[in-house]
C-alpha cells in the first residue's frame, strides 16, 4: 500500500442509534473502493465490521472498527461505532482521534435519541458533521418530514445537498444541488445515471441550489463577493466554501443513500474525498503540558494508543493515531507513560479483522500493530526527541452497576486478570473492588453492556459469573450534641488495663467555629481547645478531634490511641455498619493510672465512649444521591417523569432540544439500579440519561428504620 502524506488523509467517525444500517453502510463503502469484492451482509454474519463471536450471537455491534478505503489518491481512515448508548464509549474515543463525523440516520425514524446524544458530543469537541440519510426505500420514510425536523432542532446550518425525487420501495434517484443534475440507480445500485434535472423539480432544486451557494459563501470573504455580484459560484468555489463551513460548523450538509441496495454511496464517497477537510486543516491538538502539537510529519515522532483488541490466534491488537513525526517499521521508542521501551516490528493499516502491512505512516493517519511488549489503551509513545502525553478523551460516569462474583471461587483471580484485561478495550467498563461493600463492582453504560461483559467471561474465557445488585454506601452522620464516659477496667494477674474518656461529639459542617462551651441538663463543660485535628475521610466528610483535657487527667501520649478507638467506629457506624462522617469530637476528661494504663485500654475506652455518645446524637442515615439527566421525546415526557418521581425522584428542571425533552432530577442510587432496562422498556429504547454523584442527603425515617431493623438481624443471624 502507498504511503500518503498527511494532506492526502481524512478521518471519519460513522456514528448513528441502532438500526441506522452503518454497518451495512461500511460493506457498501468498502465493495465502491475496491477493499472488498463481495458486500456481506449483518444477517449472514460476513461483514468487515461485526467480526467478533459476540457481535454474531447478539446481531449487534458491540465494538468499533477502524477500516480505510482509498478514493482518487486520498486516504479515508473511518471508525465505524456501535449505535446503543450502552458503548458510547466507542462514540468518544472514535470523535477525539477523527476530524469528522458522519451521523447516519434511519429514514423511517428520523433524528433519534442517540443522534442527540452524538450530535452533542461533536459540539463538546467542535467537529465537523454531516448528516446522512439511509434506508430512503423504506415504506414509511418522509425526507421532507425528517429535513424538518433536523432543521427545527438543529437550526438552518443544516442545508440539504441531496434530496429524492420519491421514497419507498421505487426509489432510485436523487437531485444533487451541488452538480444540478439528477442521478438513478439500477436495481443493484453501484454508478449512477446522470442526467438533467427534470422540469418539474427544477425550481426546487434552483431553490435548494441557492441556498447552499449562499451557506458556502458565508465562510470566505472573496466568495462572498463573488456571490453578492452573481448568485453563484462553481463548483470547485462550493466546495471550499462548504468545508471552510465545515471546519468552523457553519455548515451541516445532508446526504442521501441507501446503503442496502449501494444507490449514493459512491456519490457519498466523492463527497468525503473531495470536500471533508483533511487531517492537517483541522485545529491542532494539545498534550497534558499545553503544547500545542502540529500534525507535522518532519517533527519528532509521537503516537497515541487509543483501542485495544483482543482476537484469536493473535492476542492484542493495538490500534494507534500518529500524533506527530513519520513512524517507520521497526522504529523504537518510549512510553512516556510506563517508561518502557517499544520496538514496532510490524505495521499495519486494517480493516476489520484485515491487516495490511506498511513501510511507514505520517502525522493524523491511523494503523495498529501486534505483539507489543509493554503498551496500555491511553499510552503515548514517542522518539529520543519529544516526551509528549495526550490524555483528553472523557468517558461518562457509568449507570449501571453490579456486583459480580465467579461461581467457582477458585476462578476469582482469572476472572479479575480477564476484567482488567477486558477494561483495556473497553474504558468505560470500571472494575472495584470495594472494601466497605465486601463486594467486587463492575460498572457500565447499562445493562446490554454489562450482559456483553458476562458473555465474553462465559463463552470466550468459560469462567461462569454472577451478578447481584450493587449494595448501597450509605453513610452515618449525627443531628445533635451529646457527651459520653466509657472506663476500660481489666483485671486478670501482673499488670491490668486501664482507661477511661469523657467526650463530647456534635455534628460538623465546613467553617463552623471551634466549640466553647456546652451544656447538658444544666451541667457545663467548658473546652480549653489544647490541641486539633481535622482528618479529612477517604469516603466524604470530615472527623474533627479536639484534644480539652487539663490537669493531666489524660497524659497526651494517650490522645492518638482514643483518635485510633474513634475511628475505627467512624469505619463501622453502629445503626448499619456504614461509614461515618462529619463528627466533631471533644476529648475533655478521663482517668488514668500510673501501672495499668496503655494505648489499648485508651483505644477501647475511645471506641465505647464514642459508640455510647453516637446512638443518643440523633443518629441518622445519609444516602448517595445522583443528578440524573435524562433526554426523551417528548410523547414521553409524562411516563417518564411519573417513574422518576416513583423512584423518589425531586424533578429540578426541564428545557426541550427540538423534539427532545431534557429531564433533570436528583435521585437517590438505591432507586436507580434497574433504570437503564426500565428507561428503555418505557420510551421503546428511545430515551437515554446520565447520572453523576452529587451528594449525601438524609434518608426517610421509615425506610431508615427499615434498614436499621434489617442490619440488626444480618447481626444476630452472624453472630
Amino acid at each position: 500500500m502507498k504511503v500518503y502524506n498527511s494532506h492526502d488523509i481524512k478521518n471519519i467517525a460513522l456514528l448513528g442509534n441502532d438500526g441506522a444500517g452503518k454497518t451495512t453502510l461500511t460493506e457498501s463503502l468498502l465493495f465502491e473502493s475496491g477493499q472488498i469484492s463481495r458486500r456481506g451482509r449483518v444477517s449472514q454474519k460476513n461483514t468487515v465490521s461485526d467480526y467478533f463471536p459476540v457481535e454474531h450471537d447478539y446481531g449487534y455491534s458491540v465494538f468499533s472498527t477502524v477500516f480505510h478505503v482509498e478514493y482518487n489518491q486520498k486516504k479515508l481512515n473511518i471508525i465505524d461505532c456501535p449505535g446503543s448508548d450502552d458503548f458510547v464509549g466507542a462514540a468518544l474515543t472514535a470523535l477525539n482521534i477523527t476530524d469528522t463525523a458522519i451521523l447516519l440516520i434511519n429514514g423511517t425514524r428520523g433524528p433519534e435519541v442517540g443522534t442527540q446524544n452524538h450530535f452533542r458530543y461533536t459540539e463538546q469537541l467542535k467537529k465537523p458533521v454531516i448528516f446522512l440519510v439511509n434506508q430512503l426505500d423504506a415504506e414509511n420514510c418522509d425526507f421532507n418530514n425528517l429535513l424538518e425536523q433536523l432543521q427545527t432542532t438543529y437550526g438552518s446550518k443544516v442545508v440539504p445537498v441531496q434530496y429524492p425525487i420519491a421514497t419507498g420501495p421505487n426509489f432510485n434517484s436523487l437531485i444533487d444541488v451541488i452538480l444540478m443534475k439528477k442521478l438513478t440507480w439500477g436495481p443493484d445500485g453501484g454508478k449512477p445515471t446522470i442526467e438533467e434535472i427534470p422540469a418539474n423539480e427544477l425550481d426546487k432544486a434552483q431553490e435548494m441550489h441557492h441556498a447552499l451557494v449562499e451557506a458556502a459563501a458565508e465562510n470566505d470573504e472573496a466568495l462572498m463577493e463573488k456571490f453578492f455580484e452573481s448568485e453563484q459560484l462553481t463548483e470547485d468555489e462550493m466546495r471550499e466554501g462548504i468545508r471552510k463551513g465545515m471546519v468552523t460548523r457553519s455548515i451541516f450538509p445532508v446526504f442521501c443513500v441507501c446503503a442496502v441496495k449501494n444507490m449514493g454511496v459512491g456519490r457519498l464517497m466523492e463527497f468525503l474525498g473531495n470536500v471533508v477537510p483533511f487531517v492537517d486543516e483541522m485545529p491542532t491538538v494539545q498534550n497534558t503540558a499545553g503544547q500545542e502539537v502540529a500534525l507535522d510529519p518532519k517533527a519528532p515522532t509521537s503516537i497515541y494508543f487509543f483501542k485495544t483488541s483482543i482476537e484469536p490466534h493473535i492476542g492484542e491488537v493495538q490500534y494507534f493515531k500518529v500524533m506527530s513525526g513519520t513512524l517507520r517499521e521497526g522504529d523504537e521508542l518510549t512510553n512516556t507513560d510506563r517508561g518502557s521501551k517499544e520496538r514496532i516490528a510490524q505495521l499495519f493499516v486494517c480493516s476489520g479483522a484485515q491487516r495490511e502491512k506498511v513501510t511507514e505512516l505520517q502525522a493524523g493517519d491511523i494503523g495498529c500493530s501486534v505483539k507489543l511488549k509493554d503498551v496500555r489503551t491511553g499510552n503515548t509513545l514517542c522518539d529520543a526527541n519529544c516526551e509528549y502525553h495526550f490524555d483528553w478523551i472523557k468517558y461518562p460516569e457509568p449507570k449501571y452497576i453490579r456486583a459480580i462474583k465467579a461461581v467457582n471461587e477458585s476462578e476469582t483471580e482469572k476472572m479479575m486478570q480477564v476484567l482488567n484485561r477486558m477494561r483495556q478495550e473497553d474504558p468505560t467498563w470500571v472494575v472495584e473492588q470495594s472494601k466497605e461493600l465486601r463486594q467486587t463492582l463492575v460498572k457500565g453504560q447499562g445493562e446490554f453492556h454489562l450482559r456483553t461483559l458476562k458473555w465474553r467471561l462465559e463463552n470466550n474465557d468459560k469462567i461462569a459469573v454472577e451478578f447481584a445488585e450493587q449494595k448501597i454506601p450509605y453513610r452515618e452522620t449525627i443531628t445533635k450534641a451529646a457527651r459520653s464516659s466509657y472506663r476500660h477496667k481489666k483485671q486478670s494477674g501482673g499488670a491490668g488495663q486501664f482507661g477511661e474518656v469523657h467526650l463530647v461529639i456534635e455534628p460538623y459542617t465546613e467553617g463552623m467555629p471551634d466549640p466553647t462551651v456546652y451544656n447538658f441538663g444544666g451541667q457545663e463543660i467548658r473546652v480549653n481547645l489544647k490541641g486539633k485535628e481535622e482528618i479529612p475521610l477517604e469516603w466524604g466528610g470530615k472527623l474533627i478531634f479536639i484534644n480539652s483535657v487539663v490537669g493531666g487527667a489524660i497524659d497526651t501520649r494517650f490522645m492518638p490511641a482514643i483518635l485510633k478507638g474513634i475511628m475505627s467506629r467512624m469505619e463501622q457506624g453502629p445503626l448499619t455498619g456504614s461509614y461515618a462522617r462529619d463528627v466533631r469530637v471533644v476529648v475533655f476528661d478521663g482517668k488514668m493510672h500510673p501501672v495499668d494504663s496503655n494505648e489499648i485500654s485508651f483505644t477501647l475506652a475511645g471506641r465505647n465512649a464514642f459508640s455510647q455518645a453516637f446512638r443518643e446524637a440523633g443518629p441518622k442515615v445519609l444516602e448517595p444521591i445522583y443528578d440524573v439527566q435524562v433526554y426523551t421525546p417528548a410523547d414521553y415526557m409524562g411516563d417518564v417523569m411519573s417513574d422518576l418521581q416513583g423512584r423518589r425522584g425531586l424533578i429540578i428542571g426541564m428545557d426541550s432540544e427540538g423534539n427532545f425533552q431534557r429531564l433533570s432530577a436528583k435521585v437517590p442510587l438505591k432507586e436507580l439500579a434497574n433504570y437503564s432496562t426500565s428507561l428503555s422498556s418505557l420510551t421503546g429504547g428511545r430515551a437515554s440519561f446520565v447520572m453523576k454523584f452529587a451528594s449525601y442527603e438524609l434518608m426517610p425515617t421509615d425506610l431508615q428504620n427499615k434498614l436499621i431493623t434489617e442490619f440488626a438481624q444480618q447481626q444476630e443471624e452472624e453472630a
